[in-house]
């Protein structure tokens, strides 16, 4: 089993560790999930990410390789108007093989004109920067894979800015045109990015408006050698705020719903159509095709049998094990497939049987949520929003209906000078 470089500091603190992917991993701390997950939804809280895994490519044939490779069309992929990916923009797309099957999503991060830095699931460095080397062909690129050399952590929350401005050198300018899934700085100090984002000591960090969580935050790229005293002093920073060391645990239940999939489990062996998240494809206007092609789009093109994947919400906290043993029934009874995900939003609740988060602005005065169970399903026909399913787990029923959308007036998206 490998260990974050974080590992000793979990043990010492209470994390209760478990196997995620190779690596030892907090899936809670002594505060709990629903307590780590309501810090992110009202203030703050830390995730030790360094168990994803980084890679670069670099080289004058690196964007047309990323074309090829890459889910996403780079020459129209940045905000509502479709701009070209440009320096200090990262994306979310997959990694398709030939029959439009996911090998791992991704985000995608031009650092400059012919260098791009590639964030994947942990245990998957090696096999998309191999994936890469595969399609190069004559494209002159060097790929390097930085897994275990790189740590990672986030801080999400609505405070995490205000925190993180006690800690970082200048963060008037950091902070300063950084909407989402931006990035500034470097954790190379030999890279001529290094400068852009210090802390006060001078510490070099690649700091990207991101996360895994729908709401507010940023993810943290350091040095492994600095990782520690990080946490550490934005624990300390962040007490007056009470933020809270988050696990896996919380991730799952935030990320759940903020309707993101878990890749291998909510996105994986079957062709990569027919989801939430289509907006990792490269759909021209009138979804008719593809704005360019690439490795799998012409599966996806001629699927014959066709599955769909579905984000679901319950009536209250139950919830049954996603997996093989679960199943989901229409209303006539028929077995039409299996649950990927159950999880529980402990921040979100039902009111007049409209779903209310702790977080809505027309919550009623009196509102305390009670959690609602949420997730996604693979069946083997298409639904509409609202549509009433059950899901069975031997001799356990709970009743759901299809959501596009699960947890409401998620921060995400809301600009840094609104969150200071």
């Amino acid at each position: 089993m490998k260990k974050t470089p974080l590992y000793e500091w979990h043990v010492a603190n209470g994390g209760n560790m478990a196997d995620f992917s190779g690596y030892t991993m907090p899936i809670w701390y002594t505060a709990g999930i629903k307590e780590e997950h309501m810090s992110v939804l009202l203030r703050a809280g830390i995730f030790d990410t360094s168990h994803m895994a980084v890679a670069t490519v670099d080289g004058p044939g690196t964007f047309d390789l990323l074309q090829h490779c890459f889910s996403k069309d780079l020459t129209k992929c940045v905000g509502l108007k479709k701009a070209p990916i440009s320096n200090q923009r990262c994306i979310y797309g997959v990694f398709l093989n030939e029959n439009g099957k996911v090998i791992d999503d991704a985000i995608t991060y031009q650092l400059d004109e012919n260098h791009f830095m590639i964030v994947v699931n942990a245990g998957m460095g090696e096999i998309i920067a191999s994936h890469l080397a595969k399609y190069k062909n004559s494209h002159a690129v060097r790929i390097t894979n930085l897994t275990d050399k790189v740590a990672k952590m986030d801080i999400q929350g609505p405070m995490s800015a205000m925190i993180l401005s006690k800690l970082l050198k200048n963060p008037e300018r950091v902070f300063s045109k950084i909407p989402y899934f931006s990035f500034k700085g470097h954790f190379d100090p030999e890279n001529k990015r290094s400068k852009e984002v210090t802390l006060q000591d001078g510490t070099p960090l690649l700091l990207s408006r991101t996360g895994y969580t729908g709401e507010f935050g940023f993810e943290i790229f350091i040095n492994p050698a600095h990782i520690v005293s990080l946490w550490e002093n934005i624990l300390e920073i962040g007490a007056e705020f009470n933020i809270k060391p988050c696990g896996l645990g919380s991730r799952d239940s935030l990320r759940t719903g903020a309707v993101l999939p878990l890749s291998h489990q909510d996105i994986g062996h079957w062709p990569f159509i027919n989801n939430p998240w289509s907006f990792a494809l490269p759909y021209n206007d009138d979804l008719s095709g593809f704005t360019k092609g690439f490795i799998g789009s012409m599966a996806l093109q001629h699927i014959e049998k066709q599955d769909y994947t579905y984000g679901f919400t319950g009536h209250d906290v139950r919830k049954v094990s996603a997996g093989e043993n679960s199943e989901v029934i229409d209303g006539n009874g028929n077995i039409i497939g299996s649950v990927l995900t159950c999880a529980t939003d402990m921040g979100i609740g039902r009111v007049d049987n409209k779903i209310v988060s702790i977080t809505s602005p027309d919550k009623p005065e009196a509102f305390f949520p009670k959690g609602l169970s949420c997730g996604f399903v693979k069946v083997d026909r298409s639904f509409e929003t609202e549509d009433a399913l059950t899901l069975r787990e031997g001799k356990r029923k709970i009743e759901v209906e299809i959501r596009n959308d699960i947890r409401p007036y998620r921060s995400a998206r809301i600009p840094v000078r609104e969150m200071l």
